[in-house]
């Protein structure tokens, strides 16, 4: 990366706070000569002590790296310029390589979009933690292991003591984020820049996390909230920058610029949130709409901006036969230490043609065991699985194998599950040689065609699974799932990696799928609009059973467990803007504590 290079002298102002962090045009630019393209294109924006800035807009918007180039790491190829950069009052663009090492942790926190990438395979959890607690010498060293795991539990990391000694790869995705904001925390910066920190995780935790910021804000530190979760920068948001192609369309006060939108893609974003209020209709523009920045169904100005005026589709009707039956599904593991734990206990569904069933739940409650069980991946110690009227848990896997094109699975880890030395073309080429898409034009006209449906053009066929943004793995993977025509569909977190308009994209072509083909859906998230945006029926499980069942409209209304009032209780947003539905009661006194391992707080 080139160093910061100042424009034009800038005139200072005294202010009340000093900003932490004030650029003035920034710009970022990629390649050379002819191939030169601008990223970031005169982006001004300040942080004060105590403030959050929320930073929102689909992928490829510039986000990240005006991110990256807060603190120095836009990379070799990026070519940084500036009118202004002041970090703490310093001018950051004669920082040299060892002024930015001490800034990074110290003086600024970042919290990168991908954990797996981010923490080291080969240190602890502990380590990775300790490594700014050393480095800048926060804490005396007889005292590193004590706050590590302080650090951790704050986290919202369940057992620090017995996490601190697991590599990134024996945790899941949610616990790998909480890691990553332990050490991001670790020194006490004074600003925060966080890149979809609650992405991975589920509501409880998300809310955890969104305390434990709040918290640090309340002492003083600042919040630079990279988010595509509208209803999360809703919550914690003071100020909101919304990001187009390079460029800030619009800033302002977080609830002005929620509830009533001046520019028309920030309408469009909003427009595109799913929730209860949008089921049945459609969250994108459509093939008829003329106007792709400003929608038919996207709010004007002082009207409600999460309202949708598109028209209703039909809703498929369902087969009285199942497609998907499992009935008193168990399934236990035993750990390291010997003990046996039950992941899965008494599970039971059915899911029909064209029919969505969600399946929600904090993180280990038992949610993907269950999916991988309905998919013959796992075999169940108890219980069984039918497929289309047929055994399925029993069935030898050579006779199951054939029917496994039928029955297919997105994943929460798209970049686990791909090879990466294939490219994005051999990847979905393999899928359609499957069902007999022989090699040639053909192919390569149903491999483009797939992109196409989920978001992504021709020229990706090329690229290797490392060179693609996490939201774009993503939408590899759906493709990649839908190549075999399926008939069943098993989401874990579908959409989790996605910005909100490319959401609304894949959730309107499941629904065309549904409506269409009569394709059904197992759909587990933690985003609670989305699912009852997607989902006929839903499910709720805590600690392997299935606590509460029903129709998604009356659950979410008037839930009847406990512990589904605690995840509903814990749900950001739900007063993002005017008319939206006010949060069901909260969970009985103790209930919370029970269930989880916080209380939550109400700000």
């Amino acid at each position: 990366m080139t160093a910061p290079t100042r424009t034009e002298p800038a005139a200072t102002g005294r202010r009340a706070r000093t900003p932490l962090v004030e650029i003035a045009k920034l710009r970022v630019d990629f390649g050379t000569g002819g191939r030169r393209v601008r990223a970031v294109d005169a982006v001004d924006l300040s942080v004060a002590p105590g403030e959050c800035l929320a930073l929102v807009g689909e992928s490829g918007s510039g986000k990240s790296v005006t991110a990256r180039a807060l603190v120095g790491l836009a990379g070799p190829r990026a070519h940084v310029s500036c009118d202004r950069m002041l970090v703490d009052g310093r001018d950051a663009t004669r920082f040299d390589a060892r002024a930015w090492r001490g800034v990074r942790g110290r003086r600024i926190g970042f919290v990168l979009q991908d954990a797996l990438v981010s923490l080291d395979v080969l240190r602890t959890v502990g380590a990775e933690v300790a490594e700014p607690l050393r480095t800048h010498a926060v804490v005396p060293r007889g005292r590193v292991h004590t706050r590590v795991l302080d650090l951790l539990a704050d986290a919202g990391i369940p057992d620090p003591a017995r996490r601190v000694r697991q590599y990134p790869h024996q945790l899941s995705g949610g616990l790998r984020q909480r890691a990553l904001i332990a050490s991001a925390l670790a020194a006490e910066p004074a600003l925060l820049i966080a890149d979809e920190p609650t992405t991975a995780l589920d509501v409880t935790v998300q809310a955890q996390i969104l305390d434990l910021l709040a918290d640090k804000r309340a002492g003083g530190m600042g919040l630079l909230l990279i988010s595509h979760d509208l209803a999360v920068v809703s919550r914690v948001a003071d100020r909101v920058a919304v990001m187009r192609d390079g460029v800030i369309v619009e800033q302002g006060p977080a609830a002005r610029v929620l509830t009533q939108p001046e520019h028309p893609y920030t309408r469009l974003l909003l427009a595109a949130v799913p929730s209860g209020r949008t089921r049945g209709r459609r969250l994108s523009p459509g093939p008829d709409d003329t106007r792709p920045e400003e929608p038919t169904h996207t709010p004007r100005p002082g009207s409600d901006p999460t309202s949708v005026t598109g028209p209703r589709r039909t809703r498929p009707a369902h087969r009285d036969t199942p497609l998907v039956e499992a009935h008193a599904v168990g399934r236990s593991f035993t750990d390291a230490d010997g003990s046996v734990r039950d992941a899965v206990r008494e599970f039971a569904v059915t899911i029909h043609p064209g029919e969505a069933v969600g399946l929600v739940g904090e993180s280990g409650s038992g949610k993907t065991t269950a999916a991988r069980l309905l998919l013959g991946l796992v075999t169940p110690d108890t219980g069984t699985v039918r497929f289309d009227g047929r055994p399925w848990s029993t069935m030898p896997e050579r006779a199951r194998r054939p029917l496994r094109r039928r029955l297919q699975v997105i994943t929460q880890d798209p970049l686990g599950s791909f090879d990466p030395r294939w490219s994005v073309g051999r990847l979905l080429g393999e899928a359609l040689g499957t069902v007999g898409v022989r090699r040639g034009a053909a192919r390569r006209e149903r491999t483009v065609d797939l992109l196409l449906r989920v978001g992504l053009a021709a020229d990706h066929l090329g690229r290797r699974p490392a060179t693609l943004s996490g939201g774009q793995r993503q939408r590899v993977a759906i493709a990649r799932a839908l190549a075999t025509e399926p008939q069943v569909l098993v989401c874990d977190e579908p959409v989790s990696a996605l910005d909100v308009s490319v959401q609304a994209q894949v959730l309107d072509l499941l629904a065309d799928l549904r409506e269409s083909h009569g394709l059904a859906l197992l759909f587990i998230s933690h985003d609670l609009g989305v699912v009852h945006h997607v989902c006929d029926r839903v499910l709720v499980m805590h600690d392997g059973r299935v606590v509460e069942q029903g129709d998604v409209d009356r659950v979410f209304a008037d839930p009847e467990h406990a512990y589904t009032r605690t995840l509903l209780h814990a749900l950001p947003g739900r007063d993002l803007g005017p008319g939206a539905s006010p949060a069901p009661p909260p969970p009985p006194p103790g209930v919370a504590a029970d269930f989880l391992s916080f209380r939550r707080t109400d700000r």
